[in-house]
């Protein structure tokens, strides 16, 4: 919202002194974001002045037409003879008053006018246009030609307020109300401590039955609805200076007479008001929900397909405008530049309608519009008739149109909001103790009546329909007492507490995966359905159960994930595409599962602490978030130097990053052979922990299948692994053990045993620490080979280092190769393995 501080002065006695900044400074105390304040005309420096054209001498053998004027400036030139000037433009004759800028001036920019010799003439000055002085847009594209009774000679700086600050505000969604002089008048009110003229107290004639007739069939919709006539309007008239300047201003371009002044009052007042052509409305004008498939042409030439929820003016034709959001162009204004078909009679709208189907109207249309916005963030509906009649009054007094006796106002019964708040409410949510007094006062300056004394209840004004709560009266009274004024203290948390044992688990794993060459790449929790195609999931895969948005931010990403990996594979694409090829990027975060029995969500209170059953129930209402970890990795995991060969990133290293996981949370990972959704078959394993004596599947890791891989858009042999990390924490130790130390040798035995080749290393691995005993300290797979002419085809070969350590003593070779020999038989029973020889 751009606010002139020459029209705020209007409403406010500001001191004289008060500059832009200064009531910038005000008003972000008060809880308003103004952003910047522009300074119009700051290094504009006259003479200008306003003329008139006497001569104009077309120039020829030129490529563009140039004409040659002398301009009547009176005696701003000094001498009162006429001035002399070169001018391209083409939209002013001769008589017309136009802005001249004379030699010594400097306009917007600092460009400085001298009198200078071109096309064979010397030009002392310019004839003006509103580019040119930094007024913009007013609806034409050259010379500003001015009203026949403009004072010839008169300072055109003044004439066209040239010089004047403008507030540039960010009006959040709950203070609809400061999108309006009105508004923001009545804050800078407050603030300095002053009174407010209010520009909505006029004298209004009551309703009576001689208005224009209208039929509401939506109460819910549209709750109040007013009807002005006016008559006789003169095709001549324009938009004056003043109000061309004003909305110039505040960022809107002047149309016609009748237009200008509904958007004038909508600025001043916040009301959005819309003017019908009286001759092209047919019949009464109605209120309703349209009909499917109904369509409409709106002003900006645009033919609409309706659906059933949108609320729409009609006429006895069908509709003639888009409730709260745009008018349509059977009943236009018409443009007084055809003065046979233009427009003297029209019919006045000042409705409310309801804000959440205004909001999906213009989302639905993607049709946004200065009244959309205000019909959404709130109007106030008993300003409706003091808008109509400030219309009425302007067009009276500016188009010499008659203003109709009959009145027409529509109204649904409603109650004023009530909020039953204790006086020391505010005192205990900011931790100062205001007073009462000071609690009623501040509560009465933002239009609320107030009674009582320990219990106070409060009336809200009309105007503040985002007051609903007790907690929201309480943000009133300490925002204008200053949020600065806030003592700063420090909480005093309980002895004893820190951070859960997930919360620990969950820094380990970052600090784990962080130190492993991982970056982590948090991501937004939404994702489309058409993901888990790409990812190539079943039909009837557990992940494709999602929980759906209301109100999602975009309506491609609709659904909260169930998965990390579309978010990391979409961070890794995007890195990638950018010129990051060797990437390792991790994300431990929620996920979300629909539960089998959803229940309804309660409403917690806020003036107090909600009980146990109320917090019970919120929970219940919720899905089930289990906090998952994941990695992605593509390119480079090992960088190629002078210090040796690189190595590209496989589906080992997914695995391993799933053993880190598992290595922090205390708990044994069990790794086989997989097949799951995105992973590559015979590249995937699947991941286990046991609990309890079962076993259960809380992951996968490996590398991706390729038909992912494109349809992702992904590097080739991307690898990716995922864990469930609150079921990997539940099987693991509540605390981490730390490794025993042992001041005994160790024995090392090395055993390479011949499988076939489709015998997973993990069932091995299992047998061989089943069959070694207690005696095993460690063991790993250091080698795998498979040669057909050495080891028969089918078959490969797994080299294995076997640690072994007794506590309490040095083992001897018999011993070593005792348990050795065991592992090695175990292993040769379960898998078929043979020694290598």
């Amino acid at each position: 919202m751009r606010v002139p501080l020459s029209w705020l002065r209007e409403y406010v006695d500001l001191p004289a002194t008060e500059t832009g900044r200064d009531v910038q400074a005000k008003l972000i105390s008060a809880g308003l974001e103004v952003e910047t304040v522009e300074q119009l005309g700051a290094d504009l420096k006259g003479p200008l002045v306003v003329g008139q054209v006497l001569t104009i001498e077309e120039l020829e053998g030129f490529k563009k037409p140039i004409r040659f004027c002398t301009v009547d400036v009176g005696q701003a030139n000094g001498t009162g003879e006429p001035q002399e000037i070169v001018c391209g433009a083409r939209n002013f004759s001769v008589g017309d008053k136009v802005v001249v800028v004379l030699p010594g001036a400097v306009l917007p920019g600092g460009f400085e006018i001298a009198a200078r010799k071109t096309y064979g003439k010397v030009s002392h000055g310019m004839i003006c246009s509103s580019d040119e002085l930094g007024m913009g847009d007013d609806g034409t594209k050259g010379i500003i030609v001015l009203p026949p009774e403009t004072e010839v000679g008169r300072d055109a700086i003044e004439l066209l307020e040239l010089v004047d600050e403008v507030l540039d505000i960010a009006v959040t969604p709950d203070r609809g109300y400061c999108l309006s002089i009105r508004g923001v008048a009545r804050e800078a009110a407050i603030a300095y401590g002053l009174p407010l003229r209010d520009p909505a107290l006029l004298d209004v004639p009551a309703p009576n039955a001689f208005g224009y007739p209208v039929r509401i069939s939506d109460p819910m919709g549209c709750d109040r609805f007013t009807a002005r006539t006016v008559t006789g309007l003169s095709c001549e008239a324009r938009s004056p200076i003043w109000l061309q300047r004003r909305l110039q201003k505040v960022g809107m371009r002047p149309i016609s007479l009748a237009v200008d002044v509904t958007n004038y009052v909508m600025m001043e007042l916040g009301q959005p008001l819309h003017a019908y052509d009286r001759n092209l409305v047919q019949g009464t004008i109605g209120v309703r929900r349209a009909e499917p498939g109904e369509k409409i042409t709106t002003l900006d030439g645009v033919t609409r397909t309706l659906d059933a929820e949108d609320l729409v003016i009609t006429d006895d034709r069908g509709p003639i405008g888009l409730a709260g959001v745009m008018g349509g162009a059977n009943t236009e204004i018409a443009d007084h530049d055809d003065p046979e078909n233009a427009t003297t009679d029209v019919v006045i709208e000042a409705a409310h309608f309801d804000a959440v189907s205004v909001a999906r109207t213009a989302r639905r249309h993607k049709l946004s519009s200065e009244a959309s916005r205000r019909f959404e963030r709130g109007v106030d509906p008993q300003a409706a008739a003091a808008a109509a009649q400030r219309t009425v009054d302007l067009l009276v007094l500016l188009a010499g149109g008659t203003a109709e006796a009959g009145v027409t106002e529509v109204i649904a019964p409603s109650a004023p909001r009530t909020i039953t708040i204790p006086a020391d409410h505010p005192d205990k949510v900011a931790g100062v103790a205001y007073g009462r007094e000071t609690v009623v006062r501040r509560l009465q300056e933002i239009g609320c009546d107030v009674y009582g004394q320990d219990e106070l209840i409060v009336t809200v004004p009309s105007w503040r329909p985002d007051l609903t709560d007790p907690n929201d009266l309480a943000e009133e009274v300490i925002r204008l007492e200053g949020y600065e004024n806030l003592p700063s203290t420090l909480p005093k948390p309980p002895a004893g507490r820190g951070l859960t044992r997930r919360q620990r688990l969950h820094r380990r794993v970052g600090r784990a995966l962080a130190g492993a060459g991982y970056v982590e790449a948090p991501n937004y929790p939404f994702v489309s359905e058409q993901v888990f195609d790409q990812l190539g999931l079943a039909a009837d895969d557990p992940l494709r159960r999602v929980v759906k948005l209301v109100n999602p931010l975009s309506d491609e990403e609709p659904a909260l994930r169930t998965s990390l990996l579309p978010g990391l594979l979409g961070a890794l694409r995007r890195n990638d595409g950018r010129g990051s090829h060797d990437l390792a990027l991790f994300e431990t975060g929620l996920v979300f599962h629909p539960r089998e029995e959803q229940r309804a969500a309660v409403r917690l209170p806020v003036d107090r602490r909600p009980t146990d059953e109320e917090l019970a129930g919120l929970n219940a209402a919720l899905p089930d978030q289990p906090r998952h970890v994941a990695v992605v990795l593509a390119g480079a995991r090992e960088q190629a130097g002078w210090w040796g060969k690189g190595r590209p990133a496989d589906w080992a290293d997914a695995v391993e990053a799933a053993r880190t996981v598992a290595r922090e949370a205390g708990a044994e990972l069990i790794v086989r052979k997989g097949q799951y959704g995105p992973w590559h078959p015979g590249r995937c394993a699947e991941l286990a922990v046991a609990a309890d004596g079962t076993e259960r599947v809380v992951g996968h890791a490996g590398e991706l299948h390729p038909r992912v891989l494109k349809a992702l858009g992904l590097p080739a042999r991307t690898c990716a692994m995922e864990l469930d990390l609150d079921a990997v924490e539940r099987s693991g130790d509540a605390l981490p053990q730390a490794p025993g130390i042992s001041a005994f040798p160790v024995a090392t035995q090395d055993v390479a045993l011949v499988v076939d080749a489709f015998v997973p290393a993990a069932d091995v691995e299992a047998a061989l620490r089943e069959g070694a005993g207690e005696l095993l300290e460690s063991i790993r797979l250091f080698d795998v080979y498979e040669n057909a002419d050495q080891l028969g085809e089918g078959r490969k070969s797994l080299a294995y280092a076997l640690r072994f350590r007794a506590a309490d003593r040095t083992l001897t070779v018999d011993e070593a190769s005792a348990a050795r020999d065991a592992a090695v038989a175990l292993a040769g029973e379960r898998t078929g393995a043979e020694l290598r020889s």
